[in-house]
């Protein structure tokens, strides 16, 4: 199965390297905003799927990434790298005040939390003189990467957010895997029993929030860079909503599942455009199916039929146990 895993990660990561090169097969700024959606998902994941947290109001700080990266690059001319790095750390902290807030109450109590400061978050963005209001931060600047990139071009903007959106899957793989992930595993499975061993519980929450916000300011960041634009749709909860979708759409209890559930959630968004309104009733046919088909999201599904097929069944351990004792 690990062999298995290995070839699929080395073909997508091909195919996303020959992106640019076949235009007329698929759009590349899509592409991009796809990859910020998947940051974004997989960031949300280090708290839903992995701690047991459900956050309504992830959507603060994608948004707070978008406008403080957006504000930074356009009105103060800060480079691009600065101006997404410094998305990324105002999300962050900006996680680690909510997560401070929001882990003194539990369950749906947390949930409504978290959503009642993201709708302040919303209001400032709405009221803010710097932020446009509805028409949203136009027409900010790409700048260059590194000071030698120049990101006016897509294809040189694509493999800048390919690169930046796997060092920050990396950092959610490491996170998930290493003694923190246990211990994170370990209060989603059972919280009090976690207390009793002598972990700081609160701690772990606060820090999870802040690596899971940091994460999603740093896609935020990257959305406004690509499309010029930080639009009060980034910090609205509707987006919360779409990344609570994507996340049980792909598999919350594995680590890249959400990956999957972003790209299937941003395609048909795009490719089901042309219907207008019907896009959300269609959207939400696909979500009911796939809840329905697939218990533990589409990859959690596939996995355990894959593991399912390479352990022997208890019928078929008895024949070959009795084989074995007739040779």
């Amino acid at each position: 199965m690990r062999t298995l895993s290995y070839t699929a990660l080395a073909l997508l990561v091909l195919a996303l390297l020959v992106v640019p090169f076949v235009p007329q097969l698929i759009y590349i700024v899509f592409v991009m905003k796809t990859l910020c959606f998947v940051l974004f998902a997989c960031s949300f994941n280090l708290l839903l799927g992995h701690t047991g947290i459900l956050s309504f109001g992830h959507a603060a700080f994608f948004g707070t990434g978008a406008y403080v990266t957006g504000q930074l690059v356009k009105a103060y001319g800060v480079p691009t790298d600065l101006g997404i790095l410094a998305g990324g750390l105002v999300a962050a902290v900006l996680g680690a005040i909510v997560g401070s807030l929001a882990i003194r109450r539990s369950g749906i109590y947390l949930a409504m939390i978290t959503l009642a400061l993201s709708q302040l978050v919303y209001f400032f963005f709405l009221q803010a003189p710097f932020t446009g209001a509805e028409d949203g931060l136009q027409r900010i600047p790409r700048g260059t990467f590194l000071g030698v990139i120049d990101l006016r071009s897509d294809t040189a903007l694509y493999y800048v957010v390919l690169g930046i959106v796997a060092a920050g899957l990396w950092l959610v793989w490491r996170t998930v895997n290493s003694p923190f992930g246990n211990v994170l595993r370990a209060i989603r499975e059972h919280e009090p029993r976690a207390i009793s061993l002598g972990y700081p519980v609160a701690r772990y929450k606060i820090l999870v929030f802040t690596i899971s916000a940091g994460l999603a300011g740093i896609a935020g960041s990257l959305k406004a860079i690509v499309f010029q634009l930080a639009a009060l749709y980034d910090v609205h909860w509707h987006t919360s909503g779409d990344v609570i979708l994507m996340t049980l759409l792909g598999g919350m209890n594995t680590v890249f599942g959400p990956a999957v559930g972003a790209a299937l959630v941003s395609a048909l968004n795009h490719y089901m455009d042309p219907f207008g309104a019907w896009v959300t009733v269609i959207t939400g046919l696909v979500f009911m199916t796939c809840v329905l088909t697939f218990r533990q999201g589409v990859v959690g599904q596939l996995g355990q039929w894959l593991r399912s097929r390479r352990t022997p069944t208890p019928s078929a351990k008895v024949q070959h146990r009795s084989h074995v004792q007739q040779h």
